[in-house]
């Protein structure tokens, strides 16, 4: 069995963002010569996060606007008083709660075994950021 880890770096522009990572996926899967096997995908931070559901403008932004609802920024949370890192992020690490880090996605014939729907989204919760990662590892058989 082999095994590699890749990452995808990125920069997000909003509050709350879906940036689809696909393609990006699908090119680490074919670069590494992978077969059959599975791909993790994890993000590497508190406030963000992976996601498989439907690449669909009006659908992407209902979601923001789910979110934005569910969580409201201006919540009288005590992670405001003393933010770690000068950051008024308590909703994006309530929000985080609710989505997984982590993605696993089986590979087969050298290819993601996605739904007819399905897409890879990275899920800002906590932006703008000039620098997001998402560590990709794949492991199976060349």
């Amino acid at each position: 069995m082999d095994s590699r880890i890749d990452h995808i770096e990125l920069a997000t522009t909003a509050p709350i963002q879906l940036i689809d990572i696909t393609a990006e996926v699908r090119k680490r899967v074919q670069a590494s010569g992978l077969r059959h096997g599975l791909v993790t995908l994890i993000s590497n931070h508190t406030t963000a996060r992976v996601n498989l559901n439907e690449h669909e403008e009006q659908l992407q932004q209902d979601m923001v606007t789910f979110l934005k609802r569910l969580v409201p920024r201006d919540g009288d949370y005590g992670h405001n008083i003393a933010p770690v890192d000068d950051r008024d992020n308590a909703h994006a690490h309530l929000l985080g709660l609710f989505a997984n880090a982590s993605e696993s996605i089986p590979v087969a014939d050298g290819g993601l075994l996605l739904g007819e729907w399905q897409s890879i989204f990275f899920v800002e919760l906590d932006g703008p950021r000039a620098k997001r990662r998402v560590t990709v590892q794949l492991l199976g058989e060349r």
